[in-house]
């Protein structure tokens, strides 16, 4: 029986690295052959500087002797790294408005009763029962020029002319802020619904203001779920691609953007792997970043 179940422990353990094996390093392995990689006119557009089928010894040989040059492409375009700067401040301070905002709710529904808890979470996962397609475009039918937004502000007498916020920025943090609104109200609801009321109770009694206890009490309890939330948001928004194509401008530049315009107008695919590589360097540093703070709080904890 012991070695059942150790066999099935190591089962369980298995299964999530053999996930990450066929869905996220051997697709990885293949972006990064193309990166490096030349660029060649043909059907693929590339020429690999390496093969497996080589054998390991040719394998290695070529492997030292590899050139960046993609890589150093990019670095020293401004295009590019104006791009992933961009895709950095827009990712940013989306993460930071959806914060805001998500805050506020996932407050209110942790303290709601407990029969109208159900509701209330169900209205927040709502959005998920429509394609994210749909739902971005309905945007544009709200922010444009004639559209219901600049209708309800002329009616109401608030502005006079129709605001141009379509095919602008606004319109990219709008959309963001929307879709991956539910992505920050979740970890933080599920934080602030296990939090023991008579803590902040105790700091009441032990002479905080309201406002005290909750920034001393409350904001530091859910802290972890905050985190969660703010990388939920901050890791697909800085990739995000739909959202700036369909509600931003031609001087919206974000790095998903770019990269579908190398891979399928310039079908320049190893400068596109490339920048798919450098993405995934910035996006792997927050994570490594929260599971090492996850980890300290852990410890901590105990």
């Amino acid at each position: 029986m012991n070695i059942v179940s150790a066999i099935k422990a190591r089962l369980v353990i298995i299964v999530p690295y053999i996930w990450l094996l066929f869905f996220f390093l051997l697709p990885f392995l293949l972006v990064l052959k193309i990166a490096l990689s030349d660029l060649e006119y043909g059907q693929p557009p590339y020429a690999p500087q390496f093969s497996f089928s080589d054998g390991w010894g040719e394998f290695w040989s070529k492997l030292t002797s590899l050139d960046l040059e993609n890589f150093i492409f990019l670095i020293g375009d401004s295009l590019y790294i104006n791009s992933y700067l961009s895709s950095l401040q827009i990712a940013f301070v989306s993460t930071v408005l959806t914060l805001l905002i998500g805050f506020p709710l996932a407050y209110g529904m942790a303290r709601a009763p407990d029969g109208l808890r159900p509701i209330l979470l169900m209205l927040v996962i709502l959005p998920f029962w429509t394609s994210f397609l749909i739902r971005v475009y309905a945007w544009i039918g709200i922010l444009k020029q004639e559209g219901l937004l600049n209708q309800l502000l002329l009616w109401l007498g608030l502005i006079h002319t129709p605001l141009e916020i379509l095919s602008t920025n606004k319109a990219v943090y709008i959309g963001i802020i929307y879709s991956y609104l539910p992505f920050m109200v979740l970890p933080i609801y599920s934080t602030l619904e296990k939090m023991d009321e008579s803590l902040v109770e105790a700091a009441r009694d032990l002479g905080c203001t309201r406002i005290g206890a909750f920034w001393k009490v409350t904001a530091r309890l859910a802290v972890p779920g905050i985190l969660a939330g703010c990388l939920l948001v901050f890791i697909p928004a800085v990739g995000e691609f739909v959202i700036p194509d369909l509600l931003g401008g031609s001087g919206t530049l974000m790095i998903g953007k770019t990269l579908w315009i190398e891979f399928f107008n310039n079908s320049d695919w190893t400068v596109a792997s490339a920048l798919a590589i450098i993405l995934l360097i910035v996006l792997v540093v927050p994570i490594v970043w929260f599971q090492n703070a996850q980890a300290r709080a852990t410890e901590q904890s105990r």
